[in-house]
Parts: C-alpha cells; structure tokens; sequence
C-alpha cells in the first residue's frame, strides 16, 4: 500500500506542480511583484570574479614638474568612471537582421536490361523459354526537391547605468548595469554585463555594447503576463520526456 502511494505521488507531482505553477509566486498573490532589493552586485550569489589573460601593466611615463596626466581627456580632471565603485552609462543599441533562402533541386533516372542470347551451346529458344529473353531488367527514379528560408530580425535599445566592479591587472574595467520597471504587475529586469577598455568610454560618461568584451545583454521579467505565456512545469517535463 505505500509503495502504491509513493508511485502515485510521483505521477501526480508534476501535474501538482504544472497545476499551481511556481511556488515562488505565492508569496506575489494579491500584489504586484516584489523587486530585488538593491545591493552590491559582488553579493550576490551566481558572481564570479573574471579572470582574462592580460599582459603586465606598465606604469606609465611621468615628466618631471609636468602637470599632464597620461591618459587624461581633461586638463585638470578626468570625468569618466575609472574606479571601483564609479558610475557609467551603457548604451544597448541591437539591430540584427537576417534573411537566408536556400533551394535545391536533384533527379536521377537509371535504366539496366540484361539478356542471355547463349549458354554453353544450348539452343536460345530453351534460354528463352526458360529464363526469357532478357533475364534481368532494372529501372530506378529518384527525385528530390529542398527549400529552406530563414527570417530574423531584431531591434533592442536599452540605455541604463552601471558599475565597476573590477579593475583588470591591464586596466581594463569589468561592469556590471542592472534595473528593473514595474508597470503594474509585470516587472521588467534589464541585465548588461562585461568588460570595456578606460578609452572606449565617451567624454561623456558612456560605452556602447559593441565596445564591451564578453558581453552578457539580458532583457525578460516576471508577472501575470509573463506567467500566461510562459508553458507550466508538467508541460515543459512531458515535452522533453514523451518521445512522440
């Protein structure tokens, strides 16, 4: 009897789960979605510290009672993000469009006969009576026709701020840019992540995400419309397990 309980539990766990959805979405029934607390971006749990291959920093020149400073974009003070901590501003600009088209076209038509006219000096009408004029006769067609299209096309514009999180043993800056809207009950989470050279960062305080190595660019949410369009957990499962 508890084996035939525990079976039944197992069948029913997925339909349990596909039927109230994620159990983190109790804690949001009857209000809008909680936002996550704003915090240092180095807490959270998935961060890992990047480590690239850099070669060794050189110090830069200095001339003696020079008031310069190597790498400035200003006399007196630079203004751009150079530090731990430091604020700049990504700009997510993503236009991808892409139009392929593929057809192909084959056939192939073969024909083969074969006849015995003599075997070892018996009389061709014995052949013929027996095998037949032509013994072995073939015909093959094969015809094949392919076509293939593929359509894409993609527009993303974000524009929000981050921060430096690191300072790469070369100079480089890793950034980390988060944000989330809630416009009613959807919550919508913006996530840019990467690394940028100090000179690729305009006057203005600003990179653009072409300019960003290992770029991690993530645009999605969470709430009731997002809940609606997305399948339930028992579904997701039957589709990767049933074979047909």
């Amino acid at each position: 009897m508890m084996r035939r309980s525990a079976r039944l539990m197992l069948v029913l766990l997925p339909w349990c789960l596909s039927g109230c959805g994620s159990l983190t979405r109790l804690s949001d029934l009857g209000r809008p979605p909680s936002m996550t607390p704003v915090s240092d971006p180095t807490s959270a749990r998935d961060y890992r510290p990047i480590t690239m291959p850099t070669p060794p920093l050189q110090p830069p020149p200095t001339d003696v009672a020079s008031l310069w400073r190597p790498g400035s974009r200003a006399f007196f003070k630079d203004q751009r993000a150079a530090q731990v901590g430091d604020l700049l501003t990504v700009l997510v600009d993503i236009t991808d469009n892409a139009d392929f088209e593929n057809n192909s076209t084959t056939s192939r038509t073969g024909n083969e006969s074969m006849g015995i006219p003599s075997l070892f000096g018996l009389k061709q009408q014995i052949v013929q009576s027996a095998l037949g004029a032509a013994s072995l006769s073939t015909n093959s067609a094969n015809a094949n026709v392919a076509t293939g299209q593929i359509k894409r096309n993609e527009s993303v514009t974000l524009r929000l701020a981050g921060t430096i999180t690191q300072v790469l043993p070369n100079g480089n800056f890793v950034v980390d840019a988060r944000q989330e809207v809630r416009v009613n009950s959807e919550l919508r989470v913006l996530n840019v992540s990467g690394v940028v050279r100090p000179q690729d960062i305009a006057g203005d305080n600003t990179v653009t995400h072409d300019r960003m190595a290992e770029a991690r660019i993530s645009y999605g949410g969470r709430g009731q419309m997002t809940d609606l369009q997305t399948p339930r957990y028992g579904q997701q499962l039957l589709d990767v397990l049933l074979p047909f």
